[in-house]
């Protein structure tokens, strides 16, 4: 039997209690809390921002941009590993007929 465990967890000055699965997961929680309070405090201090609101949205357009970034790139490697895949592949069959 798997017991979940019950945690809480500050963002921008509030307070959220999670239920997780286990000791791993609350890691990985805790660290994208550490890095959206870190990123909440940059905002706060480098842009004149009146509402917190505006701020946890900017953190979140940040994140998500980072990964749409991250999955085009992905997109892109994974596309010149195939076209060399081909590329040796019919290199192959020439040696072979």
């Amino acid at each position: 039997m798997i017991d979940n465990l019950k945690i809480k967890v500050t963002i921008g000055d509030r307070v959220y209690p999670l239920t997780i699965k286990n000791e791993r997961e609350e890691e990985g929680i805790r660290l994208a809390v550490k890095k959206i309070n870190e990123m909440v405090k940059n905002f706060e201090q480098n842009y004149e921002v009146r509402d917190k609101q505006d701020v946890l949205a900017m953190c979140a357009l940040q994140f998500a941009s980072l990964q749409e970034v991250k999955t085009v790139h992905e997109d892109q490697d994974s596309k010149k590993v195939e076209k060399k895949l081909r590329e040796l592949n019919a290199l192959l069959d020439s040696h072979m007929t």
